[in-house]
């Protein structure tokens, strides 16, 4: 096989996506060891641990994205894949409230340990929800109009999955489920009035949902005034605003902030943003945000090139998917949005997030790799 034969069935990796990518991975490792250091230290006599954990995570990441970087993206639409996945999807949410399976922490139950491995089926059932819903809008495109065919079938697959979600609880992403299902649809063509109409019972169910959970209502009191509860609801909400108002223009100096000195509570995980504010100042705020936008802009490039409809729309689900995880947590850490839970997308401390989020851009790659052959 000659040099021009290689170059043609392995096309060049798309770098206006792989590099942002990368520089979100290398400041989250590097700002993982800044928030996890002290509390390594004092858990485990180790101010390493978390770091050595994370760049694992990272380096299975990485092995994950180059393997989805090279798997063919039209076998997640082949013939039965879809509803097999989403069959072990609904069995992986189940499995976490069976005793001896499933883990709860911090008064959630959202974690599986299988054989020694723990991770959490959520983030795994998000990838088989964007294949699914790719899948079966591309099939019934001659019939997507219809609200039979086209709307109340994924609605009925979406409730299926977000109703376990609540009962673990995990609202976040509940959330981001139902954003990301309403985005798909929209792109593949499902009417807009039933989009709409179907607003109308889901927004008081929504409300009923925060209104009947007390700790969900104190979330949303607390974010018009934390200081109302300073040392309870609304403590984590103020320090996060202390991060971001002591970091200033330029920041502290990484390493040197004080609020994930054991001020800040999860400051490695859904409130890194914060402790970069902090020790990086606007000016490293802005830089993240920015490769976000990058990460957004090129996704959306790839779904509006790709020319095969199911590989469209899986681009823009895989693109959705981490932008709107990305826009709620960072909402979430400026007072913008209730306290949800969800990490950062290629910053936080977690290992099922990191894997998921760089397979998927994995696939996108795959997808945009397809075009240029």
């Amino acid at each position: 096989m000659t040099g021009t034969d290689k170059k043609q069935h392995f096309p060049a990796f798309d770098y206006a996506l792989l590099v942002p990518v990368l520089m979100l991975t290398a400041i989250g490792v590097i700002m993982v060891y800044s928030t996890s250091s002290a509390m390594a230290l004092k858990a485990h006599q180790n101010e390493y641990h978390y770091f050595y954990r994370h760049l694992a995570f990272v380096l299975a990441g990485l092995g994950a994205m180059m393997v989805c970087r090279y798997i063919p993206y039209r076998i997640y639409g082949a013939m039965g894949v879809p509803h097999a996945m989403l069959l072990l999807s609904l069995g992986l949410l189940a499995a976490v409230f069976i005793p001896g399976l499933g883990l709860s922490a911090w008064g959630a139950t959202r974690w599986l340990n299988i054989g020694g491995v723990r991770f959490q089926p959520v983030e795994v059932v998000r990838f088989t929800l964007i294949i699914f819903m790719a899948y079966s809008l591309t099939k019934k495109q001659d019939n997507v109009e219809s609200a039979a065919i086209g709307f109340f079938p994924h609605v009925v697959i979406l409730i299926l999955l977000t109703g376990l979600l609540l009962f673990q609880p995990d609202f976040g992403s509940f959330v981001i489920f139902w954003s990301l299902a309403w985005v798909i649809m929209f792109a593949g063509r499902v009417r807009l009035l039933h989009l709409g109409s179907a607003l109308v019972p889901i927004l008081p169910a929504a409300l009923l949902l925060i209104i009947f959970f007390p700790y969900r209502l104190d979330r949303v009191r607390v974010l018009f005034d934390p200081w109302s509860d300073p040392l309870g609801k609304g403590y984590q909400i103020i320090h996060s605003m202390m991060a971001f108002g002591s970091g200033g223009l330029w920041g502290q100096g990484f390493g040197q902030g004080y609020q994930k000195l054991f001020y800040l509570p999860a400051a490695h995980t859904d409130f890194i943003f914060s402790i970069l504010g902090e020790e990086g100042g606007l000016v490293w705020v802005l830089a993240v945000v920015g490769l976000f936008v990058i990460v957004l802009w090129r996704g959306i490039s790839i779904a509006r090139a790709e020319r095969e409809y199911f590989g469209s729309l899986l681009a823009l689900g895989l693109t959705a998917s981490i932008a709107i995880q990305a826009i709620i947590n960072m909402g979430v850490t400026v007072s913008l949005l209730p306290t949800t839970g969800l990490t950062l997308p290629f910053l936080s401390y977690g290992g099922t997030a990191m894997v998921v989020n760089l397979a998927f851009i994995g696939v996108l790659m795959n997808i945009w790799a397809s075009r240029q052959k």
